[in-house]
């Protein structure tokens, strides 16, 4: 098994509000893999103390021991007690009723010796590659459909209608892509933050299938030093529309 990971902040001025981790099991049977990105707050804040790196890692951590620990509990079970914990080591001391309560994108994998488990929730990316080579896009495209309308507001995040991210409501699990696959059909995965797969969706450097194969021959990091030479040439977001001209940047791939 093969297993890289790479991360980088937008601004070395922040702290990366993205997380990722693997976990394998001391029992040898599979593994699980949690990558989330947090959901920058604007100015007038969150109405919590503590932050979204805190907020990603603490959901991430639980999300992962859950995944990995708990064969018993689907990936949605998973992110709706994960979600639950994490509400409830803040609710005294933060106000979680807040729309932009500290909030994340997620992708969860799960796999032993017969499937593999998928859940992605908003805009981060999850790409399989089948047995024969072919490379599928997992996608969790409500927000793009959102975008495809004219601007986003805060007011269309986890409102019905619009798209949804995990926060502090455990029901947003129900929202999630979820499946399964026949873990003989899956030769390798890779899970992308969206600052990651800018590479495809902003800069359209190549498609899925040649992320992934950059993925595989070059590593995560590879891939995101390539978004950020493409956001360089582009410093003014001029050539290529985006919310920052750096965002951070996550990648995982994991050959089974």
């Amino acid at each position: 098994m093969r297993i890289e990971l790479a991360g980088q902040p937008g601004d070395s001025g922040r702290p990366n509000e993205d997380f990722a981790a693997v976990a394998l099991p001391a029992s040898g049977a599979g593994g699980a893999l949690v990558v989330l990105d947090g959901v920058t707050p604007p100015a007038r804040g969150t109405g919590c103390v503590h932050g979204v790196p805190w907020f990603t890692t603490r959901l991430g951590t639980t999300l992962l021991e859950l995944a990995a620990g708990e064969r018993r509990m689907e990936l949605g079970a998973c992110l709706s007690e994960a979600v639950a914990r994490t509400a409830q080591a803040h609710r005294d001391t933060c106000d979680l009723s807040a729309r932009l309560t500290p909030q994340a994108t997620v992708v969860a994998v799960r796999w032993d010796a017969e499937v593999v488990e998928h859940l992605v929730l908003s805009d981060s990316v999850l790409l399989l590659e089948g047995a024969d080579g072919e490379v599928r896009a997992v996608l969790d495209d409500r927000l793009d459909r959102l975008v495809a309308l004219g601007p986003v507001t805060d007011d269309q995040r986890n409102v019905e209608g619009g798209f949804f991210t995990a926060a502090a409501d455990p029901g947003v699990a129900a929202r999630a892509v979820t499946g399964t696959t026949a873990r003989e059909a899956v030769r390798a995965l890779a899970a992308l933050t969206d600052g990651a797969s800018r590479w495809v969706e902003v800069f359209r450097e190549g498609a899925w299938a040649e992320c992934f194969a950059l993925l595989a021959k070059e590593g995560p990091r590879a891939l995101v030093e390539r978004v950020r030479q493409a956001e360089a040439a582009d410093a003014q977001c001029r050539a290529f529309r985006r919310g920052k001209p750096h965002d951070d940047a996550t990648a995982v791939y994991v050959q089974l």
